[in-house]
């Protein structure tokens, strides 16, 4: 499977043909596979050091090596396990910590540069973060539960999870994670499926109750919902691939919300808006630890189209705010390229508008990375 993902292949759709075509796995094979396929995506430049070669058993044993587990008792040909080791692969190899940086951190080298400039004394810590699974977060659903009656729920049904101070409706999941969507509390609209962090963004654009609020970028709609979850706020969500929305309804629906999805076409009819939310196509690189190929696929080339994106999303949305209305425009990337020099051309472009407030969330404070800026149109005299 990681020689199918090496080779170009995306990962989860690898994953998924494998699942199809393995009908003896069971659901707990199935779910080892997936652990170690993305483990090793995560890991990849530092596996491929310490197993000694970018392919799939290279990567397998640079996994073993960096547990400190032992190759030779698991590489023995019998039965279902790999063939033995060769001689060039019973070779010991380098030490972790005597790696080059980019490569024990496991970062492309073209990107080290702009992701030292952007977060500082942070970079090693955060990147160190991103070698290692997220954390599996829950979002109250406060219309239907609190936090302590969403926990109590869930443990009825050996789910254990544990407030997380990153937003106000977070939960961290720390028993049972794979149970949650076959739960009565899911099926309920008790909790959703969010990262803290992706929480956090929502929370900070304070009080909603009376405002007409679109969700320009919606995909799946997961902060429409959280936004839906504010009592009295009209939410409309768009997405330019209105294909992203099509399991809203249902989560909608599940939730108790009312979100209303619109065309392109219809927003123009239904502007303006008191709060335009832009969480616009990035890198991804604050999620890498969710979607760890994107780490890898990611170009010079491809980074300046996505700040080509941003850009125009943002005059859109400029647009689709009415007097006195706000810009919140979001990202999941930790690239100033991306966050606070797209905020600063885009001003330069629009110097009526003005920062209102500016939030940045790394892994280090528990989810993933997300930037947020909140921007208000200046009043005469400002």
């Amino acid at each position: 499977m990681l020689d199918r993902v090496l080779a170009g292949a995306a990962g989860e759709q690898a994953l998924t043909a494998w699942a199809r075509a393995s009908r003896f796995a069971g659901s707990g094979d199935r779910a080892a596979v997936r652990d170690h396929v993305y483990d090793a995506l995560r890991c990849r430049r530092s596996y491929a050091a310490l197993g000694g070669a970018e392919t799939g058993r290279g990567l397998m044993l640079g996994a073993l090596r960096a547990a400190g587990r032992d190759q030779a008792a698991l590489f023995t040909g019998q039965r279902y396990a790999p063939v033995p080791l060769t001689e060039a692969e019973r070779v010991p190899p380098p030490r972790l910590e005597d790696l080059p940086e980019a490569v024990r951190l496991d970062c492309p080298d073209w990107l080290v540069p702009a992701l030292t400039a952007s977060l500082g004394a942070d970079f090693a810590p955060v990147m160190a973060h991103l070698r290692a699974r997220a954390p599996v977060f829950l979002r109250v659903n406060t219309p239907r539960a609190d936090r302590a009656g969403a926990i109590a729920a869930l443990a009825a049904e050996g789910i254990a999870a544990r407030p997380h101070p990153l937003a106000g409706t977070a939960l961290e999941v720390t028993e049972n994670a794979r149970k949650i969507n076959a739960s009565q509390a899911y099926r309920d609209g008790l909790v959703e499926l969010q990262d803290a962090a992706s929480q956090a963004v929502v929370e900070a654009l304070g009080p909603l109750a009376g405002l007409r609020v679109l969700d320009y970028c919606a995909g799946g709609g997961g902060k429409a919902l959280a936004m839906a979850a504010h009592h009295g706020a009209e939410v409309a969500a768009h997405d330019i691939d209105p294909g992203r929305m099509r399991d809203l309804p249902a989560r909608a629906a599940r939730a108790g919300a009312s979100i209303r999805r619109l065309t392109t076409s219809d927003i123009a009819r239904e502007a303006p808006f008191d709060l335009v939310l832009a969480d616009a196509p990035c890198s991804g690189s604050g999620a890498w630890r969710r979607a760890p190929q994107g780490k890898w696929d990611l170009t010079a080339e491809r980074l300046g189209e996505l700040v080509a994106i941003q850009a125009e999303i943002l005059d859109t949305a400029a647009g689709l705010a009415g007097p006195g209305g706000r810009i919140a425009y979001a990202t999941c990337s930790l690239l100033d390229a991306e966050n606070r020099n797209q905020i600063s051309a885009f001003l330069d472009r629009s110097p009526h508008w003005r920062v209102e407030a500016e939030h940045r969330f790394t892994p280090l404070d528990g989810g993933d990375g997300f930037y947020m800026s909140v921007l208000t149109q200046r009043r005469s005299g400002d």
